[in-house]
């Protein structure tokens, strides 16, 4: 059968080239696909050319192969269902939905063990959102949030917002975010944070020191999580973290450049960086903790979230240069944007 895959050919330029695709063998299923989630951070910095091209697409997925040098095929968000299944796959697997970690294409060859099955309670589009909730609990299990902290969330993408949405559900003191869109400061407020800062309006560090001072007897944030993709917001991050305070950096800058200034509140007040990143999991953790549990977890995440409700746009993939296009050049118009299949 012939299949249609999303190629990025070039910086700027995506495009649909029709493929073979092989049958299914031993273990292995064919998914015809429904709907992929664009990944606005990542997939954006692809799509632009600002990753290098030696990078790897990713050392943790067999699906994704090579590097980042042109053309190449990435994104891994697919939901689909089981149309044929090879040897030593039970036929009860027929029909059935599923995620996996895959390009952007029509249909595609997997074994049967890389899938997720849709969990119950759970829609097709609720589910795309599996990875970014993956890399979310693994930024909150980085950052260990404690009782009655304060936290800032720089950045409300959807890795962002999902951030955000799962901290709501500690007992925190307060949750602060910033974000340079309206769209996406009022996303956020509407999970009930205490307020959302635009991070280049004037005097933007006063109104959050303002906020985060108003106890009396406490200066700054506990705990800060920079997933904005802008190197700028690092130092803003440092500014109005507190004594000893952690800032988990789950930011992937791609090229940019990141001019850190360590000359000021940083050793002064003893602030932790943290790396965080969702290929791993990190030490003292990997022995209680594996990719299996944290998926587990993420899934039951989005029982909670249901987060299908951000999605505001939804292209066919044969349109899915604009899709690419709305968020290179319009990202305050768009939350998350998936592509659907005929």
């Amino acid at each position: 059968m012939k299949r249609q895959s999303l190629i990025f050919k070039a910086p700027l330029a995506v495009e649909i080239r029709e493929e073979d695709c092989p049958d299914p063998q031993n273990g292995e299923v064919l998914v015809r696909t429904i709907a992929s989630a664009i990944s606005a951070g990542t997939e954006v910095l692809a799509y632009t050319g600002q990753i290098p091209s030696w990078m790897s697409l990713d050392e943790t997925l067999p699906t994704l192969k090579g590097t980042f040098t042109f053309p190449f095929k990435y994104g891994y968000a697919c939901v689909g269902e089981i149309i044929a299944i090879g040897a030593g796959v039970e036929e009860t697997w027929l029909g059935r939905k599923v995620f996996a970690f895959n390009p952007h294409e029509s249909a595609f060859i997997t074994p049967l063990e890389s899938l997720i099955p849709l969990p119950e309670g759970l829609s097709e589009e609720d589910l795309l959102f599996l990875p970014n909730m993956e890399t979310v609990i693994n930024f909150i299990q980085d950052g260990r949030p404690i009782l009655g902290e304060q936290v800032v969330v720089f950045g409300l993408g959807m890795v962002g917002l999902l951030t955000t949405a799962l901290l709501t559900r500690f007992p925190l003191h307060r949750i602060v975010a910033l974000d340079r869109y309206p769209l996406r400061r009022k996303a956020a407020l509407e999970l009930g944070i205490t307020a959302a800062f635009d991070p280049l309006s004037e005097d933007v560090l006063r109104g959050l020191r303002s906020i985060l001072e108003s106890l009396g007897y406490h200066s700054g944030a506990d705990l800060v999580f920079e997933i904005s993709g802008a190197p700028g917001a690092l130092n803003q991050a440092v500014e109005i973290t507190a004594y000893t305070g952690r800032i988990v950096v789950g930011s992937w800058y791609g090229r940019k450049p990141v001019a850190l200034d360590l000359g000021g509140r940083f050793h002064r007040n003893r602030i932790h960086i943290i790396s965080s990143q969702v290929s791993t999991i990190a030490p003292e953790l990997s022995g209680r903790w594996t990719k299996a549990r944290r998926l587990e977890m993420a899934v039951e995440a989005l029982k909670w979230l249901r987060p299908s409700f951000w999605i505001t746009h939804r292209f066919p993939l044969e349109h899915a240069a604009e899709a690419y296009q709305l968020l290179s050049e319009y990202p305050e118009e768009a939350l998350q944007v998936i592509l659907t299949y005929a």
